[in-house]
């Protein structure tokens, strides 16, 4: 057994268990409402402009893809230990690393092509309407970023389920994850700013947001926009002096640090 037997087994298990199809659905139903009624709130009812609807998305993407990410994810060593099929798993020619990389890519592409379908008949259809070549150029780093978004809660996925050893516990901590990253990050972020006496630096508040993968999402794709569609602290930092290049490789930071700290979790663990 290879790593890509993992990979293709838990691929398979994600479609048997219609997790494909039901992200798939999700992702697709609310970025092609959010294309056509994200103009409604100014009185009209026709196509979004690309600001307008990238602004939109990705306040969309910041909640719905950790959330998901976290969901498919967080049982994935303490759920088959639970059932015993793990000890089965490690019984074949197969290392600890290889296994969690094997899972890792498998319930990586699920999460991976749901977004690409979903996002992807989005920028479809407005690239079918104003036939903007930049319209494509910004949908291809938007859906990457929301890959790389989708992989790093995987990876923190899998640190909850190999740092427990009950299911409902990693149930648990995985919700209390995402609330914190989606939810309690930027607020305890703003009141930090106001708090602040003398305030501080966009350059500060940016080394900040660094320490959120959903705040890093947030300004790979949200620095070009107009800053009528930009709000919170992403506003204040979206001038920021780090590239687009940069935000990639720190976010891929985040993908390849847990993954890391995940592997030499479950070669510790004791099955």
């Amino acid at each position: 057994m290879s790593m890509f037997t993992v990979a293709s087994k838990e691929f398979k298990d994600g479609l048997r268990n219609r997790w494909l199809i039901s992200i798939t659905a999700i992702f697709t139903i609310l970025s092609i409402g959010l294309t056509y009624f994200g103009s409604a709130v100014s009185g009209t009812l026709e196509v979004a402009s690309l600001s307008t609807t990238i602004a939109s998305l990705a306040s969309l993407t910041v909640f719905l893809v950790p959330l998901i990410a976290l969901l498919v994810s967080y049982d994935s060593f303490v759920g088959e230990q639970e059932s015993g099929t793990l000890l089965l798993l490690l019984t074949y020619p197969l290392s600890k690393p290889q296994l969690l990389l094997g899972k890792f890519i498998g319930q990586g592409a699920i999460i991976a092509l749901a977004i690409f379908v979903g996002f992807g008949s989005c920028a479809f259809i407005l690239y079918s309407q104003h036939s903007d070549i930049s319209i494509l150029y910004s949908f291809a780093i938007f859906i990457a970023s929301a890959v790389l978004l989708g992989l790093s809660f995987t990876a923190i996925a899998y640190l909850i389920s190999l740092s427990v050893n009950e299911k409902s516990k990693a149930a648990g901590l995985a919700l209390i994850t995402w609330f914190l990253f989606a939810l309690v990050f930027d607020l305890a972020l703003l009141a930090f700013l106001v708090g602040v006496e003398h305030g501080i630096s966009q350059q500060g508040l940016t080394k900040l947001m660094m320490l959120n993968p959903a705040d890093i999402f947030r300004l790979v794709n949200l620095a070009g926009l107009d800053s009528a569609d930009v709000h919170g602290s992403v506003a204040l930092a979206v001038n920021s002096t780090m590239s687009q290049t940069s935000l990639f490789s720190v976010l891929a930071a985040w993908i390849i640090l847990p993954l890391s700290l995940s592997i030499w979790l479950l070669k510790k663990k004791t099955l």
